[in-house]
């Protein structure tokens, strides 16, 4: 994840996940349902604590910004990536169609994208 921490700035450590994540999300980088990296793998990879990404991610699902699904992991939410859950929730019914009929995923995309005209 392109996360970089400043340990000059007078923001905290654990604001800056918080407000790259939601960058993240906004611009599109993060996807809607997309998986964030657990709590441990993400602080090994800044340098950080644990408590400082659980953190973030704490103040992300308070926003509505992430959904944390226990053992399935913390995703980001419709919400956060300016997608509506509709179109979510099609593309999650479209995922698990092609999977059960066997498309590859490399197939499945060409499949929306043609019929999206593009």
């Amino acid at each position: 994840m392109d996360i970089v921490i400043d340990p000059a700035s007078a923001t905290p450590p654990y604001e800056q996940v918080r407000l790259r994540i939601a960058e993240l999300a906004a611009a599109g980088t993060l996807a809607a349902g997309e998986k964030l990296p657990p709590v441990r793998a993400l602080a090994a990879e800044l340098g950080l604590a644990a408590n400082t990404v659980a953190r973030a991610y704490r103040e992300l699902e308070l926003a509505g910004l992430v959904e944390t699904r226990g053992r399935l992991g913390t995703v980001v939410t419709a919400r956060a990536a300016g997608t509506s859950t509709q179109a979510q929730k099609a593309a999650a019914t479209y995922a698990e169609k092609v999977k059960g009929l066997g498309v590859p995923p490399e197939t499945a995309l060409a499949l929306v994208r043609a019929a999206l005209g593009l």
